[in-house]
């Protein structure tokens, strides 16, 4: 079954280049509406419990550092068959493999400077939610 909410990140270096207005504006434009949003700085212990699951992965102490290195905007979405929608919305993780007019092909600069996170499936979205926002937090 499939859920109409996805999970998002406006990453830090996509924020500290002025962006994050120009991806939420673009993912309005999507069909997504937004549900819940915050701007906020992940510590290192947040961005390893955010991105545990990747924890014996070769990327994961650059990824914390990056996750952790300025502010990100996070945001719930909702749309029907949202994480599937929003991954292919979004493009391949890799920039220069993303598809002309995505999110990563616009706004990214490399596979782990990748513009934004995107839920992989609809439990990690809701996981991830979670992790971000209380039940007061959303609309």
């Amino acid at each position: 079954m499939t859920g109409n909410i996805t999970f998002t990140m406006v990453k830090p270096g996509s924020v500290a280049e002025g962006h994050a207005a120009a991806i939420l504006a673009k993912i309005t434009e999507g069909g997504f509406k937004i549900k819940a949003l915050k701007m906020c700085k992940l510590n290192k212990e947040h961005a390893e419990a955010f991105y545990a699951v990747h924890k014996e992965r070769p990327f994961f102490n650059s990824l914390v550092a990056s996750m952790s290195s300025g502010c990100v905007v996070a945001a719930i979405l909702e749309k029907e068959n949202a994480v599937e929608a929003y991954r292919n919305y979004i493009g391949a993780t890799n920039p220069s493999d993303a598809t002309e007019g995505t999110i990563r092909k616009i706004f990214g600069r490399s596979i782990e400077a990748n513009a934004v996170h995107g839920s992989d499936s609809d439990e990690n979205a809701q996981i991830e939610a979670d992790f971000f926002f209380n039940k007061f937090e959303r609309f």
